[in-house]
């Protein structure tokens, strides 16, 4: 299998809106939750108040956002996490568009790892997306790949491709296209490394695979050029490196938290920290 979808960081000198430096010492995680809750009571309202949608990424499924749903539904917010299809980021993208199409109202859409790549590109021309947010994803411009965004750094591109991933044909997806299932030791202590040992291991023996397709297909439009954006950076993040998620984040004049710690699926290990830049979003989009 060709190793040519896993390439260098982008590079560009794009001042960033806001930065914010979160940690994981400070305030216990319940106090987090109900602070974000509180907020998220407080300026949501009636209709005019967005649904979240949120996209789940490669190797994972939709019940890595479990911890933000949680929250968001405590405080009263749409949510539905749908499922990513990873076979295809044209057609992946498509089916996400058409899910939002039957929403009323506006929409704060989140996008975890590949995910960002697919709202990159399914909210493009859609009126109703009011606000993106990037959870340790890649946010691809127009002809780059989800692959090539991973950073120099990433245990993608540095590891032996033997050794990352279990391979099975898919051609079906793409003509010598393969679904790819992630190697337990990578897994474990690159993917889920801030996670319980036996809580990454359950995770990973759950995976679900992802086409060689999906990380290959070049993005066709960039959503975040017309709709305003947020990051979560988790500088423990190995799969895709914080240098290549800030420098998207420049290129898409972002507003940025930065995780100290964590690691790719923050999302799951900390929720309360990423359902805080969501509520960032929602209150925004509310004023």
């Amino acid at each position: 299998m060709s190793r040519a979808w896993l390439v260098a960081p982008i590079a560009v000198a794009v001042a960033v809106v806001v930065t914010i430096v979160v940690s994981t010492t400070g305030a216990p995680a319940t106090e987090k939750a109900s602070s974000t809750v509180d907020r998220l009571r407080q300026c949501r309202s009636g209709d005019t108040a967005p649904t979240v949608v949120l996209v789940h990424g490669a190797w994972a499924d939709a019940s890595s956002w479990a911890g933000e749903m949680r929250m968001l539904q405590r405080a009263g917010v749409r949510v539905r996490a749908i499922a990513n299809p990873v076979e295809d980021l044209t057609t992946d993208a498509r089916y996400v568009a058409d899910f939002l199409k039957t929403i009323r109202g506006p929409i704060v859409l989140v996008g975890h790892s590949y995910g960002g790549a697919v709202i990159t590109n399914a909210a493009a021309g859609l009126a109703g997306v009011k606000a993106l947010v990037y959870v340790d994803a890649a946010a691809p411009a127009p002809g780059e790949t989800n692959g090539q965004l991973s950073g120099s750094g990433s245990v993608l591109t540095t590891g032996n491709q033997e050794k990352l991933y279990k391979t099975v044909p898919r051609p079906s997806y793409a003509p010598g296209a393969h679904e790819l299932y992630m190697r337990k030791k990578v897994f474990v202590e690159d993917f889920a490394s801030d996670l319980p040992r036996t809580k990454a291991v359950r995770l990973w023996a759950s995976q679900r695979g992802a086409s060689t397709a999906a990380f290959m297909t070049p993005s066709r439009t960039a959503a975040w050029k017309t709709i305003p954006s947020w990051f979560f950076v988790s500088t423990g993040d190995t799969i895709i490196t914080p240098a290549s998620q800030l420098a998207m984040a420049r290129r898409a004049r972002a507003r940025v938290t930065t995780f100290r710690g964590g690691s790719h699926l923050t999302l799951i290990s900390h929720p309360e920290a990423v359902a805080a830049v969501i509520a960032s979003a929602i209150c925004d989009t509310t004023r």
